[in-house]
């Protein structure tokens, strides 16, 4: 998981409520699957970044049998950088499918639907403008155009996601845009 994806998820769970380490961990890894896991090694320096910047803190709690747990909450300086991070995400978060899926399990604590519709509208004009995966004198081929069945499959399955993605986009601005 890349360092960015991570601190976002960290911070958009701990916007959800305090937790633990551990706890924290097996969130992160229902989140993202088996597609991309979190190793201590990357969480935990993660957490211990943040917490020096000053956007997480930690304290002890009793735990369930006789060892005391470090339990994790987000300061207020974490609560503005993760809106921060929702209201201005980069390019990358916008142009990449799981990048922004990352971002759309969090975008419900930017508390501003027009700051909602923004992020969304950019994803949208992302899609909406003309690409693909194969070229042919400068312009991308249609699937139909494609002989190997396997680059078809992707151009197929990308059309698909990719009007169902749109689809669902406008329908959600339209929402957003009456509140």
């Amino acid at each position: 998981m890349a360092s960015g994806d991570l601190t976002l998820s960290i911070l958009g769970l701990l916007g959800e409520g305090p937790m633990h380490g551990y706890e924290l961990k097996g969130r992160i890894l229902e989140l993202s699957g088996h597609l991309r896991p979190v190793s201590d090694g990357a969480l935990y320096p993660a957490i211990t970044r943040l917490e020096k910047a000053g956007l997480v803190a930690r304290h002890e709690e009793e735990g369930t049998a006789a060892a005391r747990r470090q339990v994790l909450t987000l300061t207020e300086a974490g609560r503005a950088e993760l809106r921060r991070r929702l209201a201005e995400p980069a390019d990358l978060d916008i142009s990449d499918q799981t990048r922004f899926f990352g971002l759309l399990a969090f975008l419900e604590q930017l508390p501003d639907p027009a700051a909602q519709a923004k992020v969304l509208r950019r994803r949208l004009d992302f899609l909406e403008t003309p690409a693909g995966f194969f070229y042919r004198d400068g312009r991308p081929l249609r699937a139909e155009e494609v002989t190997d069945p396997f680059r078809r499959g992707m151009l197929l399955v990308a059309r698909a996601t990719g009007t169902a993605e749109r689809k669902w986009l406008r329908e959600t601005l339209a929402a957003l845009e009456k509140t």
